[in-house]
């Protein structure tokens, strides 16, 4: 029996590091694709003796060819930290537009089923909580975080114009802060921040009061998500994430108590258009793909903590920009 394969773009990164894992044990066989601008190959190192899966170091913007037949394309390519999509705005927007473009045109000739990876920051600022696909939202397209927003919000446009007008069967996923091991330490993001502040004993940083809000989904229960969407009929945007909403100041005690350290949390000026409020409505995950997550916070953090203590030194104290404690988390 043939296997069906899957193409997963970004199969270096965090998550699609990780779909890259559910699908061979799903009996796929997988081609992951990257660019390693963001990516790291350690996080598929134990795969590459797998005999169903391939990787090819390729940027998608440019244009994509996989030979032979494809089942699914997952595409997972684009930056996701504020370091990340601030130190390389132009190659984000491309990915979620050139990048975008060029994979809805493969899905097309192979007659594939595409999901894109969104995010809850297409919601940008929230005026409405908890934030439902409803929602339009309130993003500045020419802020510092435009790049990341506008991108992904054109992203869905353009899925949407291959569904509706070339009939490709498309899924779309926005996801809510996820955590867990393969995450990098220093991305800028709050957890591996807060976490990598502490292993370090520095003081941990928070970005204005820390009365902002943040919920955080374990990575499994993400991918589990994912897959569901993935293998349904519905072609409109869903919410994946957690609902369990929590201050970024509570967060940091969180962490302080995890990690034992015996630093102090120490505010900074909050950054611009950094959003207030962050929490998923996931009505429509539940009603539509029986999904909402498993994983408690308490016990995904233990996982992710012992992760990042067996990281090497090196890692631990390389910072990834010059400027790294001035970007919102």
């Amino acid at each position: 029996m043939v296997k069906e394969r899957v193409l997963i773009t970004g199969g270096a990164g965090f998550i699609g590091s990780h779909l890259c894992d559910r699908f061979l044990r799903e009996g796929f066989q997988v081609v992951a694709m990257d660019n390693l601008i963001t990516g790291d190959l350690r996080n598929i190192e134990h795969l590459f003796k797998h005999p169903d899966f391939e990787f090819y170091n390729h940027d998608v913007s440019t244009f994509v060819h996989v030979p032979g037949d494809l089942k699914y394309i997952l595409h997972f390519a684009s930056p996701a930290s504020p370091i990340d999509y601030l130190k390389i705005p132009i190659q984000t927007l491309k990915v979620g537009s050139l990048g975008t473009h060029n994979l809805l045109g493969l899905a097309r000739a192979k007659r594939a089923r595409i999901l894109v990876a969104s995010t809850s920051e297409v919601y940008g600022d929230p005026l409405v909580h908890p934030q439902m696909e409803e929602y339009y939202g309130n993003v500045n397209p020419i802020g510092p975080r435009g790049v990341y927003d506008e991108a992904k919000r054109f992203q869905e446009a353009m899925t949407m114009a291959y569904h509706t007008y070339h009939n490709v069967e498309t899924r779309i996923v926005r996801i809510f802060n996820t955590y867990g091991p393969r995450m990098r330490l220093n991305d800028g993001r709050v957890l591996p921040a807060f976490i990598g502040q502490a292993l370090r004993g520095e003081d941990l940083t928070v970005f204005g009061d820390g009365s902002q809000t943040r919920s955080f989904c374990y990575i499994d229960d993400q991918v589990e998500g994912i897959f569901r969407l993935l293998m349904s009929d519905y072609a409109l945007p869903v919410n994946i994430g957690n609902p369990d909403e929590i201050t970024i100041w509570e967060f940091a005690e969180e962490i302080v108590k995890l990690t034992g350290t015996s630093q102090k949390i120490i505010c900074k000026p909050l950054p611009k258009d950094d959003p207030k409020q962050r929490r998923p409505d996931i009505s429509k995950a539940k009603s539509l793909l029986g999904w909402e997550p498993k994983v408690s916070r308490s016990e995904g953090l233990k996982i992710t903590y012992e992760y990042f203590k067996s990281l090497p030194q090196d890692v631990l104290y390389t910072r990834e920009h010059k400027n790294f404690d001035k970007y919102v988390r």
